[in-house]
């Protein structure tokens, strides 16, 4: 299975939303696609939704460490929502839940954020 990304801007926010599975394999190609996304200047912050990422390894954390400094660096916020427990385990392993903010779902996040959804 690959990985399907969907952007879509909402407000000053970029929900980022991942079917499948990201490994070595595709990390390279999310973080393309991510960076160009993120060069929209309007863009403060983002929302990852996890909800249908069913597998990823530690090749898709680097991908979110950086964008994670790149939106700190427009004094954004990154906020995940909706992972499983596998992706769960691997964000607290790698340290990146002490970074990023987590919502159970991507309303929430919005809200965390103060963008009605």
């Amino acid at each position: 299975m690959s990985l399907i990304s969907h952007f879509e801007k909402r407000e000053d926010v970029l929900l980022v939303r991942l079917v499948g599975e990201l490994d070595h394999h595709e990390a390279e190609q999310l973080k393309e696609k991510w960076k160009e996304q993120l060069a929209d200047t309007s863009i403060k912050h983002v929302v990852v939704n996890l909800e249908k990422l069913a597998f990823m390894d530690s090749s898709g954390l680097g991908v979110f460490l950086g964008r994670y400094k790149e939106v700190k660096q427009l004094n954004g916020e990154m906020v995940i929502c909706s992972y499983n427990q596998s992706v769960k385990r691997l964000f607290e392993l790698s340290g990146l839940f002490k970074l990023v903010r987590t919502a159970d779902n991507e309303e929430a996040a919005l809200e965390r954020l103060g963008v009605a959804s």
